[in-house]
């Protein structure tokens, strides 16, 4: 109980500096973000480039797809011009994934009380600055948490069947990832907890993997539930959303051991090896649709028509 109190706590803690984060980055930079995104063109590459930057720059795929729902209920885009940005989201969300790997441990320290000075400053810009080095010492914070607790598991009696079980189940932990990004609405914490959870060597890569692949499509509920009271392009914009991360799971599932072994040939630290793995999963899964991106959008037209 006490295991799972912390862990619940971490999470929030986690979603909590990845808002800062992303508030500091969207007050620097929002409005000439919704700029761009408006000038989109019919022509998706463009918007698939643009999308990259922008989830990159916000480190929030859901939050680039509520905008663009936004933008499309407001007939500003229109849903064809929505499909490039989604597959561009998939792939600007992996950026964060590799920052998170990084190893600042020394700068933690810094960066929170440099953040929280900034903060106190009446000033716009440098407030923005403070949120954005606050909101990134705490994410490594609960990084360094997760890995903490994930080690005091490992000595649970209670829960080492738990992990047994998800190693010879991986389409269990497929659902597990898609239910726990559900439930915490951010495939990016769930995969920082996984990277604790491999570092203390309680999972094997295979299974984070899945439960990796089973974030992407968990993470497809924000823009659903964005979507709920809008008018139908902007529903078609959040069912392409979920069909495409279906379609890449889909697809990727019956080689999660080939994509184990390639990661594991690019690097020696594991939880690297598992944002590599989500960077190759989304970048293949979105240039795999990109060139029939007008045509993928029919199709989602005739299913949900």
């Amino acid at each position: 109980m006490t295991y799972l109190l912390i862990f619940i706590v971490l999470i929030f803690i986690f979603i909590y500096g990845m808002t800062i984060l992303r508030t500091g980055l969207f007050n620097l930079a929002s409005q000439s973000l919704k700029r761009m995104l408006e000038k989109v063109t019919d022509k998706p590459w463009k918007g698939f480039i643009l999308s990259i930057l922008i989830t990159a720059l916000l480190q929030s795929s859901s939050a680039v797809m509520v905008l663009t729902i936004g933008l499309i209920s407001a007939r500003i885009l229109t849903f064809p011009q929505s499909i490039g940005i989604i597959l561009g989201t998939n792939i600007g969300t992996t950026f964060t994934t590799e920052f998170i790997t990084f190893d600042i441990d020394n700068y933690i320290l810094p960066l929170a009380i440099l953040g929280f000075l900034f903060i106190l400053i009446n000033k716009y810009k440098l407030r923005s600055i403070g949120f954005i080095f606050l909101g990134i010492s705490i994410v490594f914070s609960t990084m360094r948490g997760f890995k903490y607790l994930a080690s005091m598991m490992e000595q649970s009696s209670l829960l080492q069947p738990f992990f047994l079980q998800l190693v010879d189940r991986p389409i269990i932990a497929l659902l597990v990832g898609i239910l726990i990004t559900a439930l915490i609405q951010s495939s990016t914490a769930t995969i920082g907890i996984i990277m604790g959870f491999l570092q203390a060597d309680m999972l094997p890569l295979e299974i984070a993997i899945a439960i990796m692949l089973g974030s992407n499509i968990g993470t497809c509920i924000t823009s659903y539930l964005a979507s709920l009271g809008t008018e139908k392009s902007a529903k078609l914009s959040a069912y392409a959303h979920i069909w495409l991360n279906i379609g890449g799971v889909i697809l990727f599932y019956p080689f999660i051991d080939t994509l184990s072994s390639f990661v594991k040939g690019m690097t020696n630290e594991i939880d690297v090896q598992l944002a590599h793995a989500s960077l190759l999963f989304n970048v293949i899964s979105s240039l795999l649709v990109l060139p029939f991106a007008e045509r993928f959008g029919k199709l989602i037209m005739k299913i949900h028509s």
